[in-house]
């Protein structure tokens, strides 16, 4: 058995003495680990860094065996990755994020998601838009997508302000005020008709909203915690937008 993919590194584990096995979201096989020989080598050591694009070759006897990786870099950005705390957070907590669904499951969307927002994270409005965004794509991939493109209680498609916390649809004002401190704020940024970038109150809101599910979802009925990584992506995003000024969006 063997394949060509392209890929981005999300782990890496020692094995043995000289080798590791080297976890990877490929664009067309999801979630896929195999061993890469020599892989603490000096020259595979700065290629085998989270966050990397590689060139994967996988190859095995039979297709449910680990296997073995040959990768050829392609864009070596981990240094840059390490140059920002949302940064460092961010391409861990996506990292784990992508480890709820099952391996060798393929989710090319989510590959091309991680690919932009990797180039991103140097500013934290943009990664941090983008990530609430892939959160909302793989709870929706996990079965546990959010409709909020209209109201549950009345069909109508404006002035969408809050999200149910048990159906997870987005409700207008008027029907949602007698039950306003009970729902979810629904940010501005994440409608239809978004004008504005996300500003702190709404992207805490847009964090607040995804973690709700995540947990109530994935988390708690796996028996799982959160991952300390997503913690800290969403502090770092936070405390830089602090004193960020409201941009319109593109």
């Amino acid at each position: 058995m063997q394949w060509q993919d392209e890929a981005i590194i999300i782990g890496v584990k020692r094995h043995g003495e000289t080798s590791v096995i080297a976890e990877l979201m490929t664009r067309e096989r999801g979630r896929h680990l195999g061993m890469v020989r020599s892989g603490r080598s000096r020259a595979m050591q700065p290629v085998l860094q989270p966050g990397n694009k590689v060139e994967a070759v996988w190859r095995a006897r039979l297709d449910e065996h680990l296997g073995e990786f040959k990768l050829e870099p392609v864009r070596l950005r981990a240094a840059k990755l390490m140059e920002t705390a949302t940064a460092v957070y961010g391409v861990q907590a996506m990292g784990a994020l992508l480890r709820l669904l099952p391996e060798r499951d393929p989710h090319p969307h989510l590959f091309e998601a991680l690919d932009v927002i990797l180039d991103t994270m140097d500013d934290p409005a943009d990664a941090g838009e983008l990530f609430v965004r892939f959160e909302l794509a793989v709870l929706n991939d996990l079965g546990f997508g959010l409709d909020l493109s209209e109201c549950a209680a009345t069909g109508i498609r404006r002035d969408l302000v809050y999200v149910s916390p048990k159906s997870g649809r987005a409700v207008s004002r008027d029907a949602g005020a007698p039950y306003h401190d009970r729902m979810l704020a629904l940010p501005g940024f994440l409608g239809e008709a978004a004008v504005h970038s996300a500003d702190r109150e709404s992207m805490a809101a847009a964090f607040r909203l995804t973690g709700h599910f995540l947990h109530r979802h994935v988390y708690e009925p796996r028996g799982l915690t959160e991952n300390a990584a997503r913690d800290g992506f969403v502090q770092a995003a936070l405390k830089a937008l602090a004193d960020k000024p409201e941009r319109q969006a593109g």
